[in-house]
């Protein structure tokens, strides 16, 4: 069973956060899903693997019906990101699939017959969602060369794909408790995925001029008040892509 949890609502805008499924098999990674709903329309952001797709449909249709999710956003091309494509496709064929614009022609390979491909500039764009405005920031190189994270400046919510990943057991919980004892999980991970410290430093500093009270990573546990600037503060300091001369991961 996928747990579900409301992260934020007010003003008729609600996000939501799926994972943690008891039923995943053990060698598939953990991840989270969201899903940000504003009246009646609704976006799922980096929905998932295929071997999730069951459990997360049927999560997302007990807060909101198909017909009000009109848009998928996937940060990247990974499968634990958007594998699970072509059966969306099927089950919401008129839907609209923002994603980067160097991965269109792979991403496709999930299948994408009925859904609109929205290509995303490398310098980043806005969506509309129940009227309420959201910026697709860029984040190239965090992991993939082709990289975006999903920002609400009312929500102040950054839903950062990646970055502030943990590799975690699946009961853990949704956010982080101890900051200092949390770096352990985080630290081979960013060293290893993350190539560059000029692309990990540029995301930094445009992110510390955002107003951001929760970040949303795809992996482990959320960070939110204080922790997101000792997350940027740790992340600052910590030097990555190191996987040329180490085997950790």
């Amino acid at each position: 069973m996928m747990k579900a949890e409301v992260i934020y609502s007010k003003d008729g805008c609600q996000w939501l956060v799926f994972g943690r499924d008891s039923h995943k098999a053990d060698r598939i990674i953990d991840t989270n899903q969201y899903m940000v709903k504003v009246g009646n329309e609704a976006v799922l952001l980096d929905p998932g693997g295929i071997e999730i797709f069951s459990t997360m449909l049927a999560s997302v249709v007990n807060y909101a019906p198909l017909d009000q999710i009109r848009h998928i956003f996937a940060s990247h091309q990974d499968p634990d990101i958007i594998s699970s494509l072509g059966l969306w496709d099927r089950t919401l064929p008129s839907a609209s699939l923002y994603a980067p614009r160097i991965w269109e022609g792979f991403i496709r390979h999930y299948g994408c017959n009925s859904i609109d491909y929205v290509a995303l500039p490398d310098e980043g764009q806005s969506l509309k969602v129940g009227g309420r405005e959201f910026v697709f920031l860029p984040a190239h190189y965090l992991h993939s060369s082709g990289n975006f994270h999903f920002y609400d400046p009312e929500a102040r919510l950054l839903m950062s794909g990646d970055v502030g990943a943990a590799l975690m057991p699946a009961d853990a919980p949704m956010y982080v408790s101890d900051f200092d004892s949390h770096t352990a999980l985080m630290k081979g991970f960013h060293q290893r995925w993350m190539p560059s410290n000029d692309a990990k430093n540029d995301w930094i500093a445009r992110v510390r001029k955002l107003d951001i009270q929760t970040l949303a990573p795809q992996h482990g546990a959320m960070f939110r008040g204080d922790d997101v600037k000792r997350f940027l503060d740790w992340f600052e300091a910590l030097e990555v892509g190191i996987g040329s001369r180490s085997a950790a991961a």
